[in-house]
């Protein structure tokens, strides 16, 4: 992983994760239904961003340095990888 990104993804996910904390009290205090599912879509989109930038940053680096400098094997291992990955996100 990129060590000039790690901050920023580290602030991200703490953000996220104080927005779980909220949802939960939300629920805890039997808010509307609407306003917790709103404030859900919001963490999937804040989650989807998250896992943007590390795949782009995987992409960037792992994946680069893999198919340029890699054997055939690494470079299929590597490709492997990206298809299971996207699978998953497809799920």
């Amino acid at each position: 992983m990129n060590h000039n990104d790690k901050p920023k993804l580290l602030n991200r996910l703490a953000r996220i994760e104080g927005q779980v904390r909220g949802v939960a009290r939300m629920v805890e205090s039997d808010r509307y239904c609407i306003d917790v599912l709103t404030q859900l879509s919001a963490l999937r989109a804040a989650l989807r961003r998250v896992e943007s930038e590390i795949l782009r940053d995987h992409l960037d680096h792992c994946v680069s340095h893999a198919m340029s400098h890699g054997d055939d094997a690494g470079r299929r291992a590597k490709a492997e990888e990206l298809i299971d990955v996207f699978q998953r996100a497809m799920k």
